[in-house]
């Protein structure tokens, strides 16, 4: 007899997986010294991957679900609620909280920047594990073109965050609690976007579609690609493209 999960508890499971990837960036943030260009180089080919995922997956399925009454709609919302609660994060502390850098971070801002970096994640997060959990509804498989991109955009946020709360002269076991909680608000969000949602109608579900879309493509646009570019230069275009295709080539064939 062959065991299978029920959908929510993939749902749950997937979420918490792309989170996970925060623990990672954290623990390597803490002990290793990763090159700011490599990681920067991560944060761009995540942003490429972000973007077909976006566009391939997300606001492709939101428009076949919807149509344009409500894709475009919840798109623009999505992308409304997340730079307003960016700004207000960037304020105390959160505008660098993707950076793999610190050498271009005034040293205040740095320093005070940890908490509000946890709090900037937690709200990166949301959208992204809610998007998770509403390609599983239907009984469809789960997007891994969009498991992937959130992956490896949750890296680099990791391993800036750590050190900018080791600086602060957090110890390594508070900071990986920190994260692991994080990680797991991901895993719940994720379910919460299956459970909450799977009763409601095509309508509703292509308007939360599009409001993760929206709220993860303002995201990519305010943090993701100016932080990628401030390391990598001119090889983020590049890296983002290549990031794109990958992308593009596992959602046709998937």
């Amino acid at each position: 007899m062959v065991f299978v999960f029920p959908e929510w508890a993939l749902a749950g499971w997937w979420g918490l997986f792309a989170g996970t990837a925060l623990l990672l960036g954290a623990a390597a943030g803490y002990w290793i010294a990763a090159p700011p260009r490599v990681v920067a180089s991560v944060m761009a080919f995540g942003s490429g991957v972000l973007l077909s995922a976006i566009s391939f997956e997300l606001l492709d399925e939101a428009f076949a679900l919807g149509g344009a009454d409500s894709s475009i709609p919840g798109l623009v919302a999505g992308g409304l609620v997340f730079t307003t609660a960016n700004v207000l994060l960037a304020r105390r502390g959160a505008k660098h909280r993707k950076r793999s850098g610190s050498a271009l971070i005034p040293q205040d801002e740095f320093e005070g920047s940890g908490l509000a970096i946890a709090a900037g994640s937690v709200m990166d997060g949301i959208p992204e594990s809610i998007a998770i959990g509403l390609t599983l509804l239907g009984g469809a498989t789960v997007s891994i073109p969009t498991v992937l991109a959130i992956f490896l955009s949750n890296i680099p946020e990791g391993l800036s965050s750590s050190a900018g709360l080791k600086a602060r002269g957090w110890r390594a076991r508070s900071v990986l609690l920190l994260w692991a909680a994080i990680a797991a608000v991901s895993g719940v969000a994720s379910l919460a976007g299956y459970v909450l949602f799977g009763h409601f109608g095509p309508g509703v579900n292509a308007l939360v579609l599009a409001f993760a879309a929206g709220g993860v493509l303002a995201m990519v646009a305010d943090t993701m690609i100016p932080e990628a570019f401030s390391e990598a230069h001119s090889l983020s275009g590049m890296v983002t493209v290549l990031g794109f295709a990958t992308s593009f080539l596992l959602s046709k064939l998937l």
